[in-house]
């Protein structure tokens, strides 16, 4: 889809997100708040796609493997017994967040266990860091990282181009990447760990989309775009000697090497005017196939061909499916069925009316067929079938007149890949899935071959916000490019995105916190109401209307009891309305594209933030007066909450690493705010239910704590907190939402720019983090022993170890730990355990799957500090009020 894969970006800069330096992974001992950990399982709400399919690869040696890449939500292993994908890059972090654009895959036919990804996300300011080649020997489990010199684009124009990253298929230790932005050709001969530019490379490529894209979006030259062997021409253990190379160049698009990438030369008689998006070859039969559009893509295209090249005559054949004077698209999808490799396919790609169409060879080009043509227009007659079942919004609610149909065969369909290992089954991406069949040669005998999604675990959605109303659905989302869906069951695909109105991307929604059957969201579209409203909860929705000037979704808030919303839109003032919107009145008091939220108890009172400056609104939205809170974010990176249950109760997250930056509560209506000493960084902000025994409800974020990036949580009103994702599960950027679950303790929802909505539930069924100052602090009884261990000294730090041993006859239920330093030791970080340290007194407390101590057992837990002078250890402990021997 086309709008958010840009969009997404571009609203995270302007949000703050790029400025100043990124945040930085902790060291191992880097002091700041204690540091609980929590076990949960993590998995997506299920949607299946969502987003641009780029690429497919095929192993050429295994039957089965397969990979696919995305433009900003990673890379996938096809799982053969589940017919599922698996996700490879959700260890990719926050510092990194542009890894989870691929640029290219490969995986090696020599050793099928080895896999190479190029990932980077935008070659212009947007992504703040270079782009680098992650190698792999156990088919993606883990990565090494090699990072290069430039940035790579696999959100970029282009990218449906290649493969650009390439494995010589008889010396597997020799990589090809082609670069964007006039880097040229690089090589790496170390299996991927090093890599250096291929200075005899003659061309680094021209093509811009659009020259006078002062952002360096458009305007980027495209590069090299695919890198292709001639396997034939070389032995194992041997390097490949003839390499041909696509560049991003209209008049000089196919280069070739036959002396092993020593010397290079611009391939001779060849067409000009196109660019080449892919280049593939069957060696068997000696030709190199080339799909040619004059634009590149994805989105665009306007004119096409397709040519054979005969690699041992030289000869050039256009073997265009259709006159050039009837394309109204580009070519791309190229692919050769191994097992007949006269057999080729290719496909519009660049057809986004009535439908892409999908070509077929079975005489290498000379003659083919249509998936679909015209009998008497509109009329069609199909080669195939669609069965969406599996992902029935696939059809997007729509019910065309011919010749378009629903669902559609698809749109921007550059990646088309036949089984090497078997001719039935062809996969291809499309702007919204990844369909596939099983049955693909009905095709040639006059039958009709079955298309289904086969994209089960792949989820590409950006998330822009989510709620969890305390009855109904359990979670709504607001989406890029889909809208956004009602999940009634986490696991199960919904069967339709909101509808009535369709909007490309929602922006922002809510729900009335007292009447959860209301809702409502805003969101863009090309033409027709930005906003809409629902009395069910959001199973149904009806359009309401746009006050003037109103030209994109913005932000939206919903009174406590539903009667009225107050609406910060794009291209027009801060409005509000009472009922459904049907008329609006501007808001007073309040700056332009403010976010706003509501009370969530009393209707008349509304929320909003602008430019450091948080606003109040008593009168349902009419006029608001501005707080004399200070010392909040100066920036527009903020989001912010009510909290359910409790008039005037705020938190609010946000900043940037150049200024006030992290997390602030209010309990007074926004009159003031205190700023969490223990949250160096933060960037959403929910809540959930709360703990057993704990009278606040649960926090959770997506932040920095304790010199750790991650989402965490706090059961008592955010005095302690516990990382609950670990460092394989980090999807990037999660700073667009969070939520937790009014109804299930411990489930959170994380928003992710790529990789869907991902939701987790904790191991703890107990609830709670141990406590940290809500829960009541245990009284256990009997005798205890404390051994304290200094296990690390440097200069001005040290680490220890403390095991509390149960030396009596009665089992502990919860323990309490306190002790006194001598020289003024302070805990910096503190694990297995919650703690407070005031001045020289440090209480450490059970967290939850610890505090149940058996007589005669022991519990551990430790922590890194810093010392001056002297470093002597506590001379007593004591068990709540009771003394401990000290060994």
């Amino acid at each position: 889809m086309r709008r958010t894969r840009i969009l997404t970006a571009v609203l995270a800069l302007a949000a703050g997100l790029l400025a100043g330096t990124p945040p930085a992974l902790a060291a191992g001992h880097t002091a700041g708040a204690a540091l609980a950990a929590d076990s949960y399982t993590w998995k997506n709400a299920r949607i299946d796609g969502g987003g641009f399919v780029p690429g497919i690869v095929f192993n050429r040696t295994e039957k089965n493997l397969a990979y696919a890449r995305t433009d900003i939500g990673g890379a996938y292993r096809w799982q053969q017994s589940t017919k599922t994908w698996t996700p490879l890059l959700d260890s990719v972090g926050w510092t990194e967040w542009g890894h989870t654009g691929v640029v290219s895959l490969a995986s090696d036919s020599v050793n099928p266990d080895k896999v190479y990804a190029a990932v980077g996300t935008y070659t212009n300011s947007w992504d703040p860091t270079n782009g680098a080649v992650l190698r792999s020997a156990d088919r993606g489990a883990s990565w090494q990282k090699a990072d290069l010199p430039f940035k790579l684009g696999g959100n970029m124009p282009g990218r449906g181009m290649g493969e650009r990253l390439a494995i010589d298929p008889n010396k597997d230790s020799v990589l090809y990447l082609g670069a964007p932005s006039g880097k040229g050709l690089w090589r790496s001969t170390d299996s991927g760990v090093s890599w250096s530019q291929v200075t005899s490379f003659p061309n680094a490529g021209n093509y811009q989309q659009d020259p006078s894209d002062t952002t360096g979006y458009a305007s980027d030259n495209q590069g090299i775009v695919w890198v292709t062997f001639d396997e034939s021409t070389g032995t194992s253990g041997s390097a490949t000697k003839t390499i041909y190379v696509g560049v991003a160049d209209k008049d000089n698009a196919v280069y070739r090497s036959t002396d092993a990438g020593a010397t290079w030369t611009r391939l001779a008689g060849q067409p000009t005017g196109y660019l080449a998006h892919k280049g593939v070859l069957d060696a068997k039969n000696g030709y190199l196939y080339l799909a040619y559009s004059d634009k590149g893509g994805p989105y665009d295209g306007g004119k096409g061909q397709v040519w054979r090249y005969a690699t041992a005559s030289g000869t050039w054949t256009n073997i265009s499916p259709v006159a050039e004077a009837d394309t109204y698209y580009g070519f791309s999808g190229l692919t050769v069925d191994r097992q007949h490799p006269g057999t080729v396919m290719a496909t519009a790609y660049s057809s986004w009316w009535p439908d892409t169409q999908i070509f077929r060879s079975t005489d290498s080009g000379g003659t083919w067929t249509k998936a679909w043509d015209y009998t008497s227009y509109p009329n069609r007659a199909d080669r195939f079938t669609i069965d969406v079942s599996s992902s029935p919004w696939l059809t997007f609610g729509a019910n065309p007149s011919p010749p378009e149909q629903s669902p559609k065969l698809g749109w921007m369909t550059e990646s088309l890949e036949i089984d090497p290992f078997d001719s039935d089954r062809m996969m291809y991406g499309t702007g919204a899935t990844l369909y596939g069949t099983e049955n693909l040669t009905q095709w040639d005998s006059g039958g009709r071959f079955t298309v289904k999604p086969m994209v089960q675990g792949l989820e590409e959605t950006a998330v822009n916000d989510l709620a969890s109303p305390p009855s109904g659905a359990p979670l709504l989302s607001a989406l890029g490019d889909i809208g956004g869906f009602r999940h009634t069951d986490l696991a199960k695909v919904p069967s339709m995105m909101f509808t009535s109105p369709t909007f490309t991307t929602t922006t922002s929604l809510d729900f009335a916190e007292k009447n959860p059957d209301t809702v409502v969201r805003v969101g863009d579209l090309d033409s027709g109401p930005h906003i809409a409203f629902s009395a069910d909860n959001g199973a149904n929705w009806f359009a309401g209307t746009d006050p003037s000037g109103v030209s994109g979704g913005g932000t939206v808030a919903a009174a406590a009891d539903g009667s009225r919303f107050v609406w910060s839109p794009a291209g027009t003032g801060v409005q509000y309305t009472t009922g459904f919107g049907s008329s609006w009145q501007p808001s007073s008091g309040i700056p332009s594209g403010a976010v706003v939220e509501s009370d969530r108890v009393d209707p008349k009172t509304f929320y909003g933030f602008k430019s450091g400056r948080f606003y109040v609104s008593s009168d349902g939205g009419a006029t608001f007066t501005a707080s004399s809170a200070s010392g909040l974010p100066s920036g527009d990176s903020v989001r912010f909450k009510a909290l359910p249950g409790t008039k005037g109760d705020v938190w609010l997250a946000g900043g940037a690493s150049d200024g006030a930056y992290g997390l602030w509560h209010s309990t007074d209506g926004g009159a003031s705010f205190t700023k969490l000493s223990n949250v160096e960084q933060a960037d959403t902000i929910g809540f959930g239910k709360a703990a057993t025994g704990a009278s606040y409800q649960t926090l959770y974020t997506s932040a920095k704590i304790g010199g750790v990036r991650g989402i965490f949580r706090s059961t008592d009103k955010g005095a302690t907190w516990t990382r609950i994702n670990d460092d394989a599960h980090q999807w990037g950027w999660t700073g667009a939402a969070i939520t937790g679950d009014p109804r299930v303790y411990g489930r959170v929802y994380v928003s992710t720019n790529g990789r869907g909505v991902v939701y987790g539930d904790t191991s703890d069924t107990g609830g709670g983090d141990g406590g940290g100052g809500t829960d009541p602090t245990p009284t256990p009884t009997g005798a205890c022993t404390v051994t304290y261990k200094i296990t690390n000294q440097w200069a001005d730090g040290f680490q220890a170890d403390v095991r509390l041993a149960n030396t009596g006859s009665t089992a502990w239920t919860g323990w309490s730990l306190g002790w006194s330093f001598a020289d003024g030791q302070k805990v910096g970080r503190l694990w297995n355990a919650d703690y407070t340290q005031s001045g020289a007194a440090v209480t450490a407390k059970n967290v939850s799957w610890n505090g149940n101590v058996a007589a005669g057992s022991s519990v551990s837990f430790g922590f890194t500090g810093t010392w001056s002078g002297s470093n002597t250890k506590p001379a007593s402990f004591k068990l709540g009020d009771q003394s401990c021997t000290v060994a």
